[in-house]
């Protein structure tokens, strides 16, 4: 399989192919997903509340982006990895925006970074496209702004909305990003966007009509506690059979089961004799 490239995705979008997206924070899951054919991983600031246990994804920093992004990128052969930068990574000025995403790129090993925002983003966009790294853009629910917003709510279902995001939708593609998260999108909204763009969209809450999807590892393996999202489907319920394991373990340890004779090592006799 060839390496995923931001020209391979629209040329998807060109052909109708649908295009797979998934988080992933670590090296064993990234291998994984890389090599079950996912065309992108997202090194998501949703590990903030499924791997760090932050109630939201306003407390995850750069550093642990990349931390993170580092591990990601070692495994990965052939999907395009995307890095999240975290809330005030690119609030504050371009120049620092600038910055940070190309610290996704030199120390991360990412090939191109995801920032939430429409029509207000646009300059600080233009400015990463100025260093030679792709973007990906988010809106509709974007969770850095969970405050701003008033929680977790779908968003477009007024005409006031819904025209606001087709306005952005298309000055992120202007802009030059090479295709956007859609999330929590009403379903007709999300296609009339998707009609309208030149660049794939990627959709989670969105429908089926977006160029592709995108959905938390951790959720659709049923591993993690939280609140799950309507838009969520659980491909796996991990968490009771891992339960089930560790269970079992601390049985057999407890009982003087595990480990047994085929997991243990033994030397010679004559070796043995001399120590006592």
């Amino acid at each position: 399989m060839a390496r995923v490239t931001t020209a391979t995705l629209k040329a998807r979008k060109a052909s109708g192919e649908k295009i797979t997206m998934l988080t992933a924070y670590d090296y064993a899951t990234a291998a994984l997903v890389d090599e079950a054919g996912i065309d992108m991983i997202l090194v998501g600031d949703s590990l903030g509340m499924v791997v760090l246990g932050y109630e939201n994804t306003l407390a995850v920093t750069m550093e642990d982006m990349l931390h993170h992004t580092r591990a990601v990128t070692r495994a990965v052969k052939n999907a395009l990895v995307v890095g999240d930068m975290p809330f005030l990574s690119y609030h504050i000025s371009r120049e620092e925006a600038v910055r940070n995403a190309g610290r996704f790129i030199q120390e991360g090993g990412a090939q191109a970074v995801k920032l939430e925002g429409g029509r207000e983003r646009v300059d600080t966009i233009k400015a990463i496209l100025d260093a030679q790294i792709p973007v990906m853009g988010h809106i509709g629910l974007t969770p850095q702004s969970v405050n701003q917003l008033g929680g977790f709510k779908v968003q477009g279902k007024d005409l006031e909305t819904a025209r606001k995001l087709i306005a952005d939708a298309k000055a992120l593609e202007e802009a030059g990003v090479f295709s956007i998260v859609l999330e929590c999108v009403p379903t007709p909204l999300a296609k009339k966007i998707t009609e309208e763009v030149g660049v794939p969209t990627i959709g989670i809450g969105a429908g089926p009509y977006c160029d592709g999807q995108v959905l938390v590892i951790n959720d659709m393996l049923g591993m993690f506690k939280g609140h799950i999202p309507k838009f969520v489907k659980r491909y796996a319920n991990l968490e009771p059979i891992i339960k089930e394991a560790l269970t079992a373990y601390k049985r057999e340890v407890e009982a003087g089961v595990f480990p047994g004779e085929e997991h243990s090592f033994n030397m010679q006799d004559e070796v043995l004799e001399k120590l006592y």
